[in-house]
């Protein structure tokens, strides 16, 4: 879906959650061939079982690109995607765990290198199926402005 959302129409603290997404030993597995993390943390159920986490966790960056990936739903023509800030791997993320994705607008800013443009911020927090935020991270959006500095 398409929808033109300007700088200026943006509102801190309106928030958003996706649809669900239970996370599989398939996505271990693929995610290992194609990162070439295959560390035993993720790959090697006997080898976890020594641990305090007990069983196998999902590759943070599994976590993350799955996260984001529930948040791709809307195509803002006006706007791209600077980065993420603040990435962090709060807790664990086990096969059978059911993810979704809360986005929070926190924060505006001007854009120091685009006059036309702004800085939005937006919060990202990873939910289990236990409500427990996994990941979070600030995504930096680069918006243009509806009204143009003259």
């Amino acid at each position: 879906m398409e929808q033109t959302i300007y700088f200026e129409d943006y509102e801190i603290g309106t928030s958003r959650k996706t649809s669900g997404r239970t996370i599989t030993e398939t996505d271990f597995v693929v995610h290992a061939g194609h990162t070439g993390d295959f560390f035993p943390h993720h790959m090697d159920a006997e080898f976890m079982k020594e641990t305090s986490f007990g069983q196998r966790i999902a590759h943070g960056t599994l976590v993350f690109s799955i996260g984001v990936g529930l948040t791709a739903s809307v195509i803002n023509p006006v706007a791209f995607s600077y980065g993420y800030d603040r990435l962090r791997f709060i807790r664990p993320v086990f096969i059978g765990d059911t993810i979704h994705t809360r986005t929070t607008i926190a924060a505006k800013e001007d854009d120091p290198k685009r006059a036309g443009a702004g800085r939005v911020i937006e919060r990202v927090e990873v939910v289990n199926q236990r409500s427990e935020v996994v990941l979070a991270a600030d995504h930096i959006y680069i918006v243009e402005r509806r009204m143009k500095p003259a």
